[in-house]
């Protein structure tokens, strides 16, 4: 099965490596702060991550997947199934990203999280 054609999930996750940072923060694309809440930076006060990813494999009970925004070994905290007609909600604004979602493609990272 080509990899597009693999059902995609969505991941909750505990970002274990983040830390106590103040509410706000200056968020991967931008070099200006903005609240935590207003980012998708890994250091929260609760410290749940969500990613929609591609399962890739399955090993006992070892899951792989393609196309995640975390750190290997995160800790997966539920899996849950990528519904595009109930997971899909389109808007017209969406803050500070506008400006700088030219800059995203091609961009893994901007070397914080290493």
């Amino acid at each position: 099965m080509a990899n597009e054609d693999r059902p995609r999930s969505k991941l909750l996750t505990r970002l274990h490596l983040g830390t106590d940072e103040p509410l706000e923060v200056v968020p991967f694309l931008d070099d200006t702060g903005h609240g935590v809440f207003a980012t998708r930076a890994p250091s929260r006060p609760n410290r749940i991550g969500l990613s929609i990813v591609r399962l890739a494999g399955i090993d006992g009970a070892r899951l792989s997947f393609e196309g995640n925004d975390m750190v290997d070994g995160t800790p997966v905290l539920d899996i849950k199934p990528y519904v595009p007609a109930f997971d899909v909600r389109h808007t017209e604004r969406i803050g500070w990203f506008a400006e700088r979602l030219g800059q995203l493609r091609g961009k893994l990272s901007d070397g914080r999280m290493r």
